[in-house]
């Protein structure tokens, strides 16, 4: 088993688990991370997802090589089917879970772990941990959406100086660039992830699924289209119980203080 799922009452946690392999991510690890979020789907009782990788020096240190040169041995088409095919279909399945996903990471997140930190919608690092994009010194770009959505969190010249030179970067620094949200003394990691969630999912689960999808898709387009798309996101939440409750609480409170 590469994956490991717990669960804490409402919040998963799904731990990629191959410590001794620095929690590379080989095509049945990645397969069995997409399974994982299709079973946390299904399950409407839970409202997040904490992901984190086993021990404390990687959350994942990228592709697993030996099964990534194989793939690039048996030429373009192949190497395009079973490493980038595979890999956006994760990175976008953790982009656009319809529940909150954190990324808690403990120690190297290169390639494509830091490829899963972008897409995901949240982040909390250790101090100890470090980021890099080391695909350049195997002769070719990310392959997992990291060209794309690095820039998008960092700005183009720091990712750009990452992806070219493939040197780590410090939790620090990933902090003040936007990477991750926060960092953490290490022995702190899980519960500062897990307070997070908790912090999320005191809402209503319509409006928690509604604000990463309006920011996420609207981000990139023109501001006329991004504010149609947040109308509809809007208009979505309208008649739902989460509505309802939220109103009448406040109202309520509203009363109680005249």
């Amino acid at each position: 088993m590469t994956v490991r799922i717990d669960r804490d009452e409402f919040v998963v946690t799904i731990t990629i688990d191959r410590e001794r392999k620095l929690n590379a991510l080989d095509y049945p690890t990645i397969d069995a991370l997409l399974a994982s979020l299709d079973r946390v789907e299904a399950d409407d009782s839970v409202r997040a997802v904490v992901l984190t990788g086993a021990g404390q020096r990687a959350f994942s240190a990228g592709a697993d090589i030996p099964s990534l040169a194989g793939s690039i041995a048996g030429g373009p088409e192949r190497a395009l089917r079973e490493i980038v095919r595979r890999g956006h279909t994760l990175t976008r399945r953790i982009e656009e879970f319809p529940k909150p996903v954190i990324v808690a990471v403990n120690g190297l997140a290169y390639g494509g772990g830091c490829e899963i930190t972008e897409a995901a919608p949240l982040a909390i690092a250790a101090e100890h941990a470090t980021f890099a994009k080391p695909e350049i010194s195997l002769g070719f770009p990310p392959p997992f959406g990291g060209s794309q959505r690095l820039p998008r969190h960092v700005g183009r010249k720091r990712a750009l100086e990452m992806i070219l030179t493939g040197d780590p970067v410090a939790a620090s620094r990933a902090e003040q660039t936007g990477l991750v949200n926060a960092v953490v003394p290490a022995a702190e990691l899980m519960d500062a992830a897990w307070h997070l969630a908790r912090r999320i999912i005191r809402h209503a689960p319509t409006a928690v699924a509604a604000c990463p999808r309006a920011v996420t898709r609207g981000v990139d387009l023109p501001i006329d289209e991004g504010l149609a798309f947040e109308a509809a996101c809007f208009a979505a939440t309208v008649p739902t119980e989460g509505v309802r409750t939220g109103l009448r609480r406040f109202l309520d409170r509203t009363t109680e203080v005249r």
